[in-house]
């Protein structure tokens, strides 16, 4: 199979300017949207493989949470970690102008701000972890605590049991 030349994302040159360093994977995208889909076609482990999710809060402030593709983020300990009264899920249609993604390439790099984020404490167990690269079907593998020095989150217990 030839190689093809990845044009380099916005997320790929912020890590690059901190310093971070960082793999590349790609897979096939398909209509299948889901993260789990996506680990099973990058062959990874689902716990390794995390999905970005940004939530409004009832003060009309963005929040911006990390989690294992496989798990579903727990609101009231969003909204508890990022000190409001409730959070909810950011409609699919307002994603793009307020992170600059779209469904299924959402990256917690090179938003169009900087929000408060916050990655589930299970990246820790984990040397690297894969999330998007701002494209759909190009996964970053980095250092979990240099993603979060990148971004500024804190490691939190944001998933439903």
């Amino acid at each position: 199979m030839a190689k093809h030349k990845i044009k380099k994302t916005n997320a790929m040159r912020e890590l690059e300017s901190a310093g971070v360093g960082y793999e590349i994977k790609e897979y096939e995208v398909d209509e299948d949207l889901s993260g789990v889909h996506a680990a099973e076609s990058l062959g990874e482990d689902p716990a390794r493989v995390f999905k970005t999710l940004v939530t409004r809060s009832n003060t009309n402030d963005f929040v911006v949470f990390v989690i294992p593709v496989a798990e579903e983020l727990d609101l009231k300990k969003a909204a508890q970690v990022s000190g409001h009264k409730s959070v909810h899920m950011l409609a699919v249609k307002e994603l793009k102008d307020i992170t600059g993604y779209i469904r299924g390439g959402c990256s917690p790099l090179a938003m169009k701000k900087l929000y408060p984020t916050f990655i589930h404490l299970s990246a820790l167990e984990h040397d690297t972890i894969a999330c998007s690269a701002g494209q759909r079907g190009i996964q970053l593998i980095v250092n979990p605590k240099e993603l979060a020095s990148v971004v500024s989150a804190q490691f939190v217990d944001i998933v439903g049991k």
